[in-house]
């Protein structure tokens, strides 16, 4: 990336991760007074610059530049991130249904990112679609976890009623699990699946040539 385009993202990153913190200290996600969770201000916004950026120069240049394993390659620090929700289950901080103890089955995302990186576009033994499927599946895996903590929350809209509920993750430092990891996650996996169409278009417009 060229420096002002990294000045940018470090400024915006830095100013998101203080302004999750002031609000959560603030206990302005901890609101449940109305629907919807105020949460999903925490998920949304980063979504919407991700897009943007993707279909910028700037974001092209970058997807032209990096080597495809390495978006896949960095989702495996979901195992970290499923093994300390683990912990806040057997702590008795957060429900079951959290880890992989009960719905939530997003470690399966951080154990295969290595395979299939590496099979996919190192060893290339493995078809270009098994990376599109990983990242679909990927995704699907962050919606079902963000949809078991939503409906897991002290709101008129609760399903799972078991506790303790999963308002944790609005408060300080917890609140950084919602909206700085799981951005990160969803950011590599439409990174990876823009890279991913680039390079089918690109190698259609050459069958085309010859």
């Amino acid at each position: 990336m060229s420096r002002s385009t990294f000045r940018t993202t470090a400024v915006l990153l830095i100013a998101w991760v203080i302004l999750l913190g002031i609000l959560s200290i603030r206990g302005w996600f901890s609101d449940f007074s109305a629907p919807p969770p105020r949460l999903i201000f925490a998920l949304l916004p980063p979504l919407f610059l991700v897009l943007l950026f993707t279909r910028s120069r700037a974001g092209k240049e970058l997807l032209h530049r990096i080597q495809p394993q390495w978006l896949i390659y960095l989702q495996s620090f979901r195992i970290l991130v499923e093994i300390a929700l683990w912990l806040l289950v057997r702590n008795g901080s957060l429900p079951v249904q959290m880890s992989f103890e009960g719905r939530n089955f997003d470690m399966l995302t951080g154990l295969l990112a290595f395979p299939v990186g590496y099979y996919c576009y190192v060893k290339k033994s493995w078809p270009p679609v098994v990376a599109l499927l990983y990242n679909i599946v990927g995704l699907v895996m962050l919606v079902n976890a963000v949809t078991i903590s939503a409906l897991s929350m002290p709101t008129p809209l609760r399903v799972f009623h078991n506790q303790p509920d999963t308002s944790l993750l609005t408060r300080f430092p917890f609140i950084y699990l919602p909206g700085l990891l799981i951005p990160i996650a969803y950011t590599l996996h439409i990174l990876s699946l823009r890279q991913w169409g680039m390079y089918r278009h690109s190698a259609h417009q050459k069958d085309i040539a010859i």
